[in-house]
């Protein structure tokens, strides 16, 4: 389990940025460990805007501390995130990768990779009351609405995971494949696996670069 609460070069909750957060949002001085995490959760969701066009490559872009520098972020930065400052508190965390299929909100990747499918898609797994359950902190209270999806709200008991469908019925997620659990961000399968899904990203992927799809 040790490997799941410490500090690493990407889950770097040592750092100033990341601790002067847990001082500002008190984190510690909740009582319970579940009031804890659904804190946590919440303030990671609704802290960064969700932006699944935009992914960065470079090991120091991949840190918790620089990430939360930036007011978006891809499914795994936010994922990423909400582990580090899980760590730092003493809950053991590790990542979750997968393939989704998302049918809301995938414009940019349809016209421009021709597919809706979304790889590699990140989660959380925390340990709690002796066992792992899943957090899934990507979608911000905000976009939810825009997209007429209920807000994925998490106990810090039971899996959170992405909603199937959305208020109307209508199916908007789907998991395809599963890559299992990470102790620590590995960013050498991520690019990897964007290589093999999106063969037109190698070069951008290859030399460290950003990937966003909007101003492409």
């Amino acid at each position: 389990m040790e490997q799941y609460l410490k500090a690493t070069y990407f889950y770097n909750y040592e750092h100033p940025l990341i601790q002067q957060f847990i001082r500002d949002h008190r984190f510690e001085e909740i009582k319970g460990e579940v009031e804890k995490i659904k804190a946590v959760y919440d303030a990671v969701r609704d802290g960064w805007r969700y932006n699944a066009y935009k992914m960065h490559f470079s090991p120091e872009s991949c840190t918790a501390s620089t990430i939360f520098q930036r007011p978006e972020g891809h499914c795994i930065d936010k994922a990423n995130l909400l582990i580090t400052v899980l760590r730092a508190i003493g809950i053991p965390a590790r990542l979750h990768l997968a393939k989704v299929r998302n049918h809301i909100a995938v414009e940019l990747i349809i016209r421009k990779f021709k597919t809706d499918v979304l790889t590699p898609h990140g989660y959380v797994e925390l340990f709690v009351n002796g066992k792992w359950i899943a957090a899934t902190p990507a979608f911000n209270k905000q976009l939810c609405k825009i997209l007429n999806v209920d807000v994925l709200e998490f106990d810090g008991e039971n899996d959170g995971i992405f909603q199937q469908y959305n208020r109307t019925g209508n199916r908007f997620m789907e998991y395809l494949d599963d890559y299992g659990t990470f102790d620590d961000f590995p960013l050498e399968f991520v690019k990897n696996n964007i290589i093999e899904n999106y063969g037109q990203l190698k070069e951008i992927v290859e030399n460290e670069g950003t990937v966003d799809l909007q101003k492409e």
